[in-house]
């Protein structure tokens, strides 16, 4: 009988959410079967201050803030290169807190089930109202949260990925800072074979909240759109992609200070370098597309 897969877990703070980081915390201690080892990434603070080194909490302070990817990244090296002293990382948002206690057990079980399997999306429930945002569904047919099934990204800060995808393709795109990075590590997940589940069952309480209330939120977003296809998409694919992208942030009608960010950072995704090009397998295109998201949207 093979040993249970290893399993930690990234946090990332700004230490400014010190009593929803301890809830958190204390949630992934009440995990069930082998201990869930975990490390605290401070964003420009000492999270040393907000973690309990003698729970099993191991905390990294960084001088500045990194960003989303740069800080996970950092969390994810802590574990070894690539994070491979482990077999699997959770990534959590350090305003969460596990549902059931048995959230670490799924994860084993799926992983070891599936050796396709390279990342597990989990379901966003608000803690008040049980609910789940449309935009926390990872996928276009999203009116059923409540339905498990394989997908083609996955949500930043509640997910669980093999150490195995991340020594294959890479970490997270430290350069995005905030926005599309799961996409990007996802699309490169999925051209090297490795297969992408939501899971319902799989539950991480946040409560709700709007991507908006990030001041460089639009700028982000559009900047990393264009760069998400610079990197990942075969050349024809790309003016479609953003094309795409621009019409229906058109369409959303965004307030006039909101649609002059976005345009700035869609001009800066243009400009600016967005670091290596490695375009997906027309392959991959068509496994996209079979998953019900092909990469025009």
């Amino acid at each position: 009988m093979s040993a249970p897969l290893r399993v930690g877990a990234v946090v990332i703070t700004m230490g400014n959410r010190p009593d929803e980081l301890k809830a958190l915390l204390d949630s992934v201690a009440r995990q069930e079967g082998d201990p869930v080892e975990v490390v605290v990434v401070g964003q420009g603070v000492d999270p040393a201050a907000f973690a309990d080194p003698a729970a099993g909490v191991r905390t990294v302070a960084l001088p500045e803030n990194l960003g989303i990817p740069g800080g996970r990244n950092v969390g994810i090296e802590a574990f070894g290169p690539g994070g491979s002293d482990v077999d699997i990382l959770l990534f959590l948002d350090d305003d969460g807190l596990l549902e059931r206690t048995d959230t670490a057990e799924l994860c084993r079980r799926a992983f070891a089930e599936d050796p396709r399997l390279g990342i597990v999306s989990f379901r966003i429930a608000d803690p008040e109202t049980g609910t789940t945002q449309r935009r926390h569904v990872p996928r276009l047919r999203a009116s059923d949260p409540m339905r498990s099934s394989r997908v083609t990204t996955f949500l930043g800060g509640a997910n669980a990925v093999r150490t195995a995808v991340l020594g294959q393709v890479g970490t997270l795109p430290a350069e995005f800072f905030y926005a599309h990075e799961e996409t990007d590590l996802a699309w490169r997940a999925l051209d090297a074979g490795w297969m992408i589940d939501y899971r319902a069952d799989m539950v991480l309480l946040h409560p709700a909240t709007a991507p908006s209330r990030h001041a460089v939120y639009h700028r982000m977003v559009a900047r990393n759109r264009v760069w998400l296809a610079r990197r990942n998409l075969p050349l024809p694919l790309v003016p479609v992609y953003v094309g795409v992208w621009l019409l229906l942030t058109l369409l959303r009608r965004p307030s006039g200070p909101a649609l002059k960010a976005w345009f700035g950072g869609f001009r800066e995704g243009w400009t600016t370098p967005c670091g290596p090009r490695r375009p997906m397998r027309w392959r991959t295109v068509w496994r996209l597309t079979r998953l019900g998201r092909p990469p025009v949207i």
